[in-house]
């Protein structure tokens, strides 16, 4: 598949041209982010331009950019080996253009090897780096932390918890709410801004019968806030309810809810495009 961008190379472009002060976020739409900071360091997360699999997953936002078009990135990041966080058209590009390092866990790399990145895209082998729990990675500025995630629907799971000196950015993948998980991470970790997956529960296609089935990925609406609670996040970036044809949801919806509660402290509601500061 051949990625096409429906907003040209703006986006690309913007990221390139931005000079942050700090360190900045990017929403690609899905569970997918720019992340760059002030001296340059720019890492990927999840970045997924892909259509989905129609009638199964339909994509409803649009693909906001060409990885073609990236010149610059440090490091990509991968949180667990579902189609729309490691997709070869999607990453291996931005690999083959800036030298970029891949990391992710071990069933992640798998479905690398499985679809032959190396040999269609031409990336070299000692490229891709396997990473779990507990592991810390310096790129740059940044130093990022691996740490566990939930996600039963998921074999081996991660989540990052990327450092700046000016403030630390999560990003949870599809983690669920657990508390067993996520409250060591909020203890020993200061989180500025928190990325987790929020989506309705909707009918959807099952890939082996393809009958319509009752479909629950993504942290509902008390999940969500109880996730970002057990991580103790000053601000909620709600992801992933933009995207896939009914399971997508109004994340408005979570002022009132959070408000009850200490954390987090903030909601910042992104759509695809947007830029956020940490």
């Amino acid at each position: 598949m051949t990625v096409h961008s429906d907003w040209g190379d703006w986006l690309p472009r913007a990221v390139a041209d931005a000079e942050p002060d700090g360190l900045a976020v990017w929403y690609l739409g899905c569970n997918g982010f720019v992340v760059k900071a002030a001296d340059g360091t720019t890492l990927f997360v999840d970045p997924y331009f892909g259509l989905g699999h129609p009638p199964r997953t339909t994509r409803m936002i649009p693909v906001p950019m060409d990885p073609a078009d990236v010149e610059a990135a440090d490091a990509v990041l991968a949180t667990h080996e579902h189609s729309d966080h490691v997709d070869g058209p999607s990453q291996a590009p931005i690999l083959a253009n800036t030298g970029a390092t891949y990391y992710a866990p071990d069933a992640s790399i798998d479905r690398v090897v499985e679809e032959e990145w190396t040999d269609r895209w031409a990336v070299d082998a000692d490229r891709f780096v396997e990473v779990g729990e507990g592991d810390r990675l310096e790129v740059g500025s940044l130093t990022v932390h691996v740490e566990p995630a939930h996600d039963p629907l998921a074999t081996h799971p991660v989540s990052y918890a990327i450092e700046h000196e000016t403030g630390t950015f999560f990003h949870g993948g599809d983690t669920r709410f657990d508390e067993s998980v996520l409250s060591p991470i909020g203890n020993r970790r200061e989180i500025d801004l928190a990325a987790l997956a929020f989506g309705a529960v909707g009918m959807m296609h099952d890939k082996r019968t393809w009958e319509l089935t009752r479909t629950d990925w993504y942290c509902d609406g008390a999940e969500v806030i109880d996730a970002a609670g057990a991580l103790q996040v000053d601000r909620l970036l709600p992801t992933h309810w933009d995207m896939w044809k009914g399971l997508t949801t109004d994340p408005t919806a979570l002022y009132d809810h959070a408000r009850s509660f200490e954390y987090p402290a903030d909601l910042e509601i992104a759509e695809i495009g947007d830029r956020v500061d940490v």
